[in-house]
C-alpha cells in the first residue's frame, strides 16, 4: 500500500490546522500599541477583525484596569457611547493634582460592523506613574453580535503567555516612567548619574549632553572623550560667566575629576556638545552614548531626553556663546 496519499492527507490536515490557528490569533481583539510608558499619555486603539458566528458586531464593552486613569473615549459615527465612572482603588497623581475616580468601563452600542469588515475603537488615557515597569495590564473586551458574542477576557496565570489562551484579553506592557532617573553607572572609581539631554527644534545645529561625575577613588581621573548615536562628533565644553560676559570653550584635552570631587555637567557650565545631530531630539527618547576615561576606560551610558522645562540653569538672554540656535 502506497504511503503517498496518506502523507498528502497528513500534510493537508496539518496545514489546515496551522492556518486555523493563525486565523484565530489574527482574529483576537488586540491593542494596536501594546507598549507604553508609565507617567505618560496613551492612545488605546482596540482592533476588531471579525464578528461572532459570521454575523455583525453591534456592541463592544471595554473594562479599564487599575493604573489606567483619565480615560476619554472617542465617539464613533453610528454608535451610541456610554461610560461607567467608579472610584479608583487609590488616588493617583495626575499632573498638578490627584484623581480619585474616573471611567472604568466604555461601551459602544447600536452600530453595525459586518463580519467581513475590520474597525477600531479608540480611547485616550494616562498610565499612572506608580505602575511598575514590566507590568502587563489587561483590558477585557466583550464583543456582542447579531448572533452570539466573543468574550476576550482571559488573563494568563503566572508563567503563562497570553497567546496560549483561547480568548485572551488585550494587554499592554508598561515601560519605565518617563523622566525616571536611570541607575548610576560605575566605571572604575567613577560614578556617572543624571545622564540626560534636552529636546531640540528641527534644524538645530547642536544639542547638549549633561551628567554628574563623582570620583570615589584615591587618584584623579580624566574624562577624555564622549560620543552619542545621534551625532558624528561630540566635544567636551565649558561655559563660564566673568564680569557679566559669558564665554564658551572646547576642552580638547578633556576634564580632570579629582579624588572625592563631583562635577555637574549642566546648562551654563560644563556640558557635552553633540555637533550636527542627525535629527531633532524628542522628549522621552533614550540615546545610546559612550564615555571614555583615562584610567577607568570606556563605559556605555544612556542619555534620556528631557523637555525644556525644569529647574536647570539657563544662560542669560542673548548669550549665544558662539553656538547659534542652541541654549545650553
Amino acid at each position: 500500500m502506497s504511503v503517498i496519499p496518506h502523507l498528502i492527507r497528513s500534510l493537508c490536515a496539518a496545514s489546515a490546522l496551522m492556518l486555523a490557528s493563525q486565523t484565530a490569533v489574527l482574529a483576537h481583539a488586540t491593542l494596536e500599541q501594546d507598549k507604553a510608558n508609565a507617567n505618560a499619555a496613551y492612545k488605546a486603539v482596540i482592533k476588531i477583525g471579525h464578528g461572532c458566528e459570521q454575523t455583525a458586531t453591534t456592541r463592544l464593552t471595554v473594562t479599564i484596569p487599575d493604573g489606567v486613569i483619565a480615560v476619554k473615549p472617542m465617539p464613533k459615527a453610528g454608535w451610541t457611547l456610554t461610560t461607567q465612572t467608579k472610584t479608583y482603588a487609590k488616588p493617583y497623581d495626575y499632573y498638578h493634582g490627584k484623581l480619585t475616580e474616573g471611567v472604568r468601563e466604555i461601551t459602544w452600542a447600536g452600530g453595525n460592523l459586518p463580519d467581513a469588515y475590520y474597525d477600531e475603537f479608540t480611547f485616550q488615557a494616562f498610565i499612572a506613574r506608580d505602575v511598575p515597569a514590566d507590568t502587563r495590564l489587561f483590558f477585557p473586551v466583550v464583543q456582542s453580535c447579531e448572533k452570539g458574542r466573543n468574550d476576550w477576557v482571559e488573563i494568563p496565570a503566572a508563567n503563562q503567555k497570553p497567546h496560549d489562551l483561547k480568548s485572551p484579553a488585550p494587554s499592554l506592557l508598561v515601560l519605565a516612567a518617563q523622566g525616571a532617573a536611570p541607575q548610576a553607572v560605575k566605571a572604575g572609581s567613577m560614578v556617572i548619574t543624571a545622564v540626560r539631554s534636552r529636546v531640540t527644534p528641527a534644524g538645530a545645529p547642536v544639542a547638549g549632553g549633561y551628567l554628574t561625575l563623582t570620583n570615589q577613588g584615591q587618584q584623579a581621573d580624566r574624562l577624555v572623550s564622549a560620543s552619542v548615536e545621534i551625532a558624528d562628533l561630540t566635544e567636551i565644553h565649558e561655559m563660564a560667566t566673568k564680569d557679566g560676559v559669558m564665554t564658551m570653550r572646547a576642552l580638547p584635552d578633556g576634564l580632570t575629576i579629582k579624588p572625592g570631587e563631583t562635577v555637574d555637567f549642566k546648562p551654563g557650565s560644563f556640558h557635552l556638545m553633540f555637533l550636527k545631530p542627525k535629527r531633532p531630539l524628542v522628549e522621552g527618547e533614550v540615546l545610546k552614548g559612550r564615555l571614555v576615561f583615562e584610567k577607568a576606560g570606556p563605559v556605555s551610558v544612556e542619555f534620556r531626553v528631557e523637555g525644556m522645562g525644569g529647574n536647570r540653569a539657563t544662560p542669560p538672554a542673548g548669550a549665544g556663546g558662539g553656538h547659534t540656535g542652541h541654549v545650553h
